[in-house]
Protein backbone atom coordinates (compact mmCIF):
# COMPACT_ATOMS: atom_id res chain seq x y z
CA UNK A 1 0.00 0.00 0.00
CA UNK A 2 2.96 2.52 0.72
CA UNK A 3 4.72 1.34 -2.32
CA UNK A 4 1.75 2.26 -4.54
CA UNK A 5 0.93 5.47 -2.59
CA UNK A 6 4.89 6.35 -3.38
CA UNK A 7 4.35 5.70 -7.11
CA UNK A 8 1.34 7.85 -7.21
CA UNK A 9 3.61 10.83 -5.52
CA UNK A 10 6.01 10.37 -8.09
CA UNK A 11 3.79 9.63 -10.82
CA UNK A 12 1.58 13.51 -10.08
CA UNK A 13 5.09 14.86 -9.60
CA UNK A 14 6.44 13.67 -13.05
CA UNK A 15 3.02 15.13 -14.51
CA UNK A 16 3.86 18.80 -12.71
CA UNK A 17 7.38 18.45 -14.46
CA UNK A 18 5.76 18.41 -17.39
CA UNK A 19 2.98 20.69 -17.16
CA UNK A 20 5.02 23.61 -15.21
CA UNK A 21 7.46 24.72 -18.32
CA UNK A 22 4.03 25.19 -20.81
CA UNK A 23 1.87 26.87 -17.85
CA UNK A 24 5.12 29.28 -16.79
CA UNK A 25 5.08 29.93 -20.90
CA UNK A 26 1.75 30.42 -20.86
CA UNK A 27 1.07 32.57 -17.82
CA UNK A 28 4.50 35.40 -18.52
CA UNK A 29 3.04 35.08 -22.61
CA UNK A 30 -0.13 35.40 -22.28
CA UNK A 31 -2.02 35.95 -18.69
CA UNK A 32 0.51 38.42 -17.67
CA UNK A 33 -0.01 40.41 -20.97
CA UNK A 34 -3.54 40.19 -20.43
CA UNK A 35 -4.17 41.81 -17.16
CA UNK A 36 -1.33 44.39 -17.60
CA UNK A 37 -3.42 45.40 -21.11
CA UNK A 38 -6.32 45.97 -19.35
CA UNK A 39 -4.62 48.02 -16.54
CA UNK A 40 -2.39 49.94 -18.80
CA UNK A 41 -5.96 50.69 -20.98
CA UNK A 42 -7.11 52.86 -18.11
CA UNK A 43 -4.66 55.38 -18.61
CA UNK A 44 -3.76 58.01 -20.76
CA UNK A 45 -0.60 56.93 -21.82
CA UNK A 46 1.81 57.21 -24.51
CA UNK A 47 3.48 54.08 -23.76
CA UNK A 48 6.88 55.64 -22.58
CA UNK A 49 6.07 58.60 -20.60
CA UNK A 50 6.45 58.49 -16.81
CA UNK A 51 3.19 60.13 -16.14
CA UNK A 52 0.18 58.09 -16.50
CA UNK A 53 -2.93 59.64 -16.18
CA UNK A 54 -5.79 57.33 -14.97
CA UNK A 55 -9.48 57.68 -16.75
CA UNK A 56 -11.39 54.49 -16.30
CA UNK A 57 -13.67 53.55 -19.04
CA UNK A 58 -12.57 56.65 -20.82
CA UNK A 59 -10.31 54.98 -23.91
CA UNK A 60 -13.28 52.37 -24.46
CA UNK A 61 -15.72 55.23 -25.09
CA UNK A 62 -13.82 57.86 -26.81
CA UNK A 63 -12.85 54.52 -29.75
CA UNK A 64 -16.36 53.33 -29.27
CA UNK A 65 -17.21 57.03 -30.69
CA UNK A 66 -14.15 56.86 -32.93
CA UNK A 67 -15.22 57.32 -36.43
CA UNK A 68 -11.90 55.20 -37.89
CA UNK A 69 -12.72 53.05 -35.36
CA UNK A 70 -15.88 52.71 -36.27
CA UNK A 71 -15.21 52.17 -40.15
CA UNK A 72 -12.03 49.55 -39.56
CA UNK A 73 -14.94 47.77 -37.84
CA UNK A 74 -17.03 47.56 -40.61
CA UNK A 75 -14.51 46.93 -42.94
CA UNK A 76 -13.77 43.60 -41.17
CA UNK A 77 -17.02 42.32 -40.94
CA UNK A 78 -17.52 43.16 -43.95
CA UNK A 79 -14.14 40.87 -45.32
CA UNK A 80 -14.89 38.30 -42.16
CA UNK A 81 -18.21 37.40 -44.10
CA UNK A 82 -16.65 37.34 -47.37
CA UNK A 83 -13.57 35.25 -46.26
CA UNK A 84 -15.69 32.73 -44.27
CA UNK A 85 -17.93 32.04 -47.43
CA UNK A 86 -15.75 31.62 -49.72
CA UNK A 87 -13.01 29.96 -48.55
CA UNK A 88 -15.95 27.40 -46.95
CA UNK A 89 -17.55 26.67 -50.05
CA UNK A 90 -13.88 26.33 -52.04
CA UNK A 91 -12.39 24.48 -49.41
CA UNK A 92 -15.59 21.89 -49.38
CA UNK A 93 -15.44 21.59 -53.32
CA UNK A 94 -11.89 20.93 -53.36
CA UNK A 95 -12.84 18.35 -50.66
CA UNK A 96 -15.57 16.38 -52.44
CA UNK A 97 -13.39 16.51 -55.49
CA UNK A 98 -10.03 15.14 -54.01
CA UNK A 99 -11.51 12.34 -51.50
CA UNK A 100 -12.89 10.75 -55.76
CA UNK A 101 -10.53 8.51 -57.01
CA UNK A 102 -8.64 10.69 -59.74
CA UNK A 103 -5.75 9.79 -61.15
CA UNK A 104 -3.87 13.37 -61.13
CA UNK A 105 -5.03 13.28 -56.92
CA UNK A 106 -1.57 13.68 -55.60
CA UNK A 107 -0.47 15.90 -57.83
CA UNK A 108 -3.65 18.02 -57.30
CA UNK A 109 -2.81 18.32 -53.76
CA UNK A 110 0.66 19.19 -53.86
CA UNK A 111 -0.36 22.59 -56.21
CA UNK A 112 -3.27 23.66 -54.02
CA UNK A 113 -1.04 23.18 -50.53
CA UNK A 114 1.74 25.15 -52.15
CA UNK A 115 0.06 29.01 -51.02
CA UNK A 116 -0.04 27.40 -47.62
CA UNK A 117 4.24 27.26 -47.43
CA UNK A 118 5.02 30.82 -48.30
CA UNK A 119 4.34 33.39 -45.90
CA UNK A 120 1.53 36.15 -46.15
CA UNK A 121 3.35 38.96 -46.91
CA UNK A 122 5.82 37.15 -49.39
CA UNK A 123 2.36 36.15 -51.21
CA UNK A 124 1.20 39.80 -50.78
CA UNK A 125 4.05 41.32 -52.03
CA UNK A 126 3.92 38.97 -55.33
CA UNK A 127 0.29 39.50 -56.25
CA UNK A 128 1.05 43.69 -55.48
CA UNK A 129 3.30 43.26 -58.51
CA UNK A 130 0.84 41.02 -60.90
CA UNK A 131 -1.90 44.15 -59.48
CA UNK A 132 -0.01 46.89 -60.59
CA UNK A 133 2.15 45.44 -63.43
CA UNK A 134 1.33 42.10 -64.92
CA UNK A 135 -2.46 42.84 -65.12
CA UNK A 136 -2.30 46.08 -66.55
CA UNK A 137 -0.21 45.11 -68.91
CA UNK A 138 -2.18 41.80 -70.47
CA UNK A 139 -5.31 44.86 -70.20
CA UNK A 140 -2.86 47.14 -72.42
CA UNK A 141 -1.80 44.44 -74.88
CA UNK A 142 -5.91 43.18 -75.15
CA UNK A 143 -7.58 46.43 -75.07
CA UNK A 144 -9.46 45.42 -72.39
CA UNK A 145 -10.21 48.60 -70.33
CA UNK A 146 -11.16 46.49 -67.32
CA UNK A 147 -8.34 44.99 -66.77
CA UNK A 148 -5.95 48.64 -67.37
CA UNK A 149 -6.55 49.71 -63.73
CA UNK A 150 -5.32 47.84 -61.00
CA UNK A 151 -8.13 46.54 -58.60
CA UNK A 152 -6.25 47.72 -55.34
CA UNK A 153 -6.46 51.29 -56.87
CA UNK A 154 -10.15 51.91 -56.27
CA UNK A 155 -11.61 52.01 -52.91
CA UNK A 156 -14.74 50.06 -53.79
CA UNK A 157 -12.78 47.29 -55.09
CA UNK A 158 -9.96 46.88 -53.27
CA UNK A 159 -10.81 44.80 -50.61
CA UNK A 160 -11.49 42.35 -53.74
CA UNK A 161 -8.38 42.33 -54.35
CA UNK A 162 -7.37 41.56 -50.51
CA UNK A 163 -9.83 38.59 -50.29
CA UNK A 164 -8.55 36.93 -53.57
CA UNK A 165 -4.81 36.62 -52.31
CA UNK A 166 -5.92 35.71 -48.75
CA UNK A 167 -8.60 32.74 -50.10
CA UNK A 168 -5.54 31.33 -52.68
CA UNK A 169 -3.56 31.18 -49.58
CA UNK A 170 -5.82 29.96 -46.53
CA UNK A 171 -7.58 27.81 -48.24
CA UNK A 172 -5.09 24.48 -48.41
CA UNK A 173 -5.37 24.47 -44.18
CA UNK A 174 -9.50 24.08 -44.59
CA UNK A 175 -9.66 22.35 -47.28
CA UNK A 176 -7.42 19.28 -45.58
CA UNK A 177 -10.16 19.41 -42.51
CA UNK A 178 -12.52 18.70 -44.68
CA UNK A 179 -10.81 16.09 -46.33
CA UNK A 180 -10.34 14.24 -43.06
CA UNK A 181 -14.04 15.14 -41.86
CA UNK A 182 -15.70 13.53 -45.31
CA UNK A 183 -13.00 10.26 -44.65
CA UNK A 184 -14.13 9.52 -41.63
CA UNK A 185 -18.25 9.19 -43.12
CA UNK A 186 -19.15 5.92 -42.79
CA UNK A 187 -18.89 4.13 -46.54
CA UNK A 188 -21.66 1.49 -45.33
CA UNK A 189 -24.03 4.66 -44.91
CA UNK A 190 -23.70 5.58 -48.26
CA UNK A 191 -24.10 2.70 -49.80
CA UNK A 192 -27.18 2.06 -48.22
CA UNK A 193 -28.52 5.32 -48.89
CA UNK A 194 -28.09 5.13 -52.76
CA UNK A 195 -29.91 1.44 -52.46
CA UNK A 196 -32.70 3.02 -50.66
CA UNK A 197 -32.96 5.11 -53.87
CA UNK A 198 -31.84 8.75 -52.49
CA UNK A 199 -29.92 10.84 -54.77
CA UNK A 200 -26.23 12.68 -54.59
CA UNK A 201 -27.69 16.41 -53.55
CA UNK A 202 -29.65 14.10 -50.50
CA UNK A 203 -26.65 12.77 -49.84
CA UNK A 204 -24.77 15.68 -49.65
CA UNK A 205 -27.50 17.44 -47.33
CA UNK A 206 -28.29 14.24 -45.16
CA UNK A 207 -25.27 12.73 -44.34
CA UNK A 208 -22.18 14.46 -45.37
CA UNK A 209 -22.98 17.67 -43.96
CA UNK A 210 -24.32 16.17 -40.59
CA UNK A 211 -20.58 14.54 -40.36
CA UNK A 212 -18.70 18.04 -41.41
CA UNK A 213 -20.96 19.99 -38.71
CA UNK A 214 -17.34 19.66 -36.27
CA UNK A 215 -15.27 20.30 -38.71
CA UNK A 216 -17.23 23.49 -40.13
CA UNK A 217 -17.32 24.73 -36.37
CA UNK A 218 -13.14 24.73 -36.73
CA UNK A 219 -12.81 25.85 -39.78
CA UNK A 220 -15.50 28.80 -39.22
CA UNK A 221 -13.46 30.06 -35.88
CA UNK A 222 -10.36 29.89 -37.62
CA UNK A 223 -11.26 31.86 -40.58
CA UNK A 224 -13.15 33.81 -38.30
CA UNK A 225 -10.22 34.88 -36.15
CA UNK A 226 -8.02 35.54 -39.79
CA UNK A 227 -10.95 37.85 -41.04
CA UNK A 228 -10.87 39.48 -38.58
CA UNK A 229 -7.21 39.99 -37.58
CA UNK A 230 -5.89 40.38 -40.71
CA UNK A 231 -3.13 42.58 -41.49
CA UNK A 232 0.11 41.17 -43.40
CA UNK A 233 -1.97 40.88 -46.77
CA UNK A 234 -2.81 44.85 -46.56
CA UNK A 235 0.38 45.96 -45.56
CA UNK A 236 1.90 43.91 -48.63
CA UNK A 237 -1.30 45.38 -50.66
CA UNK A 238 -2.70 48.51 -49.96
CA UNK A 239 -1.09 49.71 -46.41
CA UNK A 240 -4.48 50.89 -45.64
CA UNK A 241 -5.43 52.68 -49.03
CA UNK A 242 -6.83 53.38 -51.37
CA UNK A 243 -8.38 56.42 -48.67
CA UNK A 244 -8.09 54.18 -45.92
CA UNK A 245 -10.95 51.84 -47.27
CA UNK A 246 -8.94 48.26 -46.46
CA UNK A 247 -7.51 49.58 -42.73
CA UNK A 248 -8.42 46.51 -40.72
CA UNK A 249 -8.56 46.99 -36.99
CA UNK A 250 -5.58 45.63 -36.53
CA UNK A 251 -3.26 48.22 -38.68
CA UNK A 252 -5.29 50.73 -36.68
CA UNK A 253 -4.59 49.25 -33.87
CA UNK A 254 -0.63 49.06 -34.84
CA UNK A 255 -0.78 52.51 -35.96
CA UNK A 256 -2.59 54.49 -32.95
CA UNK A 257 -0.22 52.48 -30.60
CA UNK A 258 3.12 52.75 -32.30
CA UNK A 259 2.85 55.82 -34.73
CA UNK A 260 0.69 57.71 -32.74
CA UNK A 261 1.95 57.06 -29.82
CA UNK A 262 -1.92 56.18 -28.50
CA UNK A 263 -0.68 53.11 -26.48
CA UNK A 264 -3.40 52.84 -24.08
CA UNK A 265 -5.63 54.07 -26.61
CA UNK A 266 -4.37 50.82 -28.91
CA UNK A 267 -4.97 48.44 -25.80
CA UNK A 268 -8.34 49.28 -25.33
CA UNK A 269 -9.62 48.71 -28.98
CA UNK A 270 -7.84 45.44 -29.28
CA UNK A 271 -9.47 44.11 -26.16
CA UNK A 272 -12.53 44.98 -27.14
CA UNK A 273 -11.84 43.10 -30.25
CA UNK A 274 -10.63 39.99 -28.51
CA UNK A 275 -14.10 40.13 -26.50
CA UNK A 276 -15.71 40.38 -29.67
CA UNK A 277 -13.99 37.74 -31.26
CA UNK A 278 -14.21 34.89 -28.04
CA UNK A 279 -17.98 35.53 -27.69
CA UNK A 280 -18.70 35.00 -31.60
CA UNK A 281 -16.79 31.93 -31.63
CA UNK A 282 -17.64 30.47 -28.68
CA UNK A 283 -21.44 31.06 -29.43
CA UNK A 284 -20.91 29.80 -33.54
CA UNK A 285 -19.10 26.53 -31.62
CA UNK A 286 -22.14 25.79 -29.32
CA UNK A 287 -24.78 26.38 -31.89
CA UNK A 288 -22.58 23.92 -34.99
CA UNK A 289 -22.21 21.83 -31.50
CA UNK A 290 -26.17 21.36 -30.43
CA UNK A 291 -26.89 21.28 -33.79
CA UNK A 292 -24.68 18.44 -34.63
CA UNK A 293 -25.65 16.71 -31.29
CA UNK A 294 -29.30 16.86 -32.53
CA UNK A 295 -29.38 15.85 -35.79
Amino acid sequence: MLGKSVKNREKYITYALYIIPGFVLYLCLFVTPLILGIYYSTFDWNGFSKKRDFIGLGNYIDALTDDRFTSAILFNLRYSILLIISIIVISMVLALLLNKDLKARGFIRSVYFFPAVVSMLTASLIFNEIYFRAIPAVGDLLGIAALQKSVLSSPSTAIYGILFVHVWQGVAIPTVLFLAGLQTIPGEILESSLIDGASKWQQFWKITIPYLLPVVSVVLVLVLRDGLMVFDYIVGLTDGGPGGATTSIVMLVYRQGFEEMKFSFAIAEALMISVVLIAVSAFQMIVINRKSIED
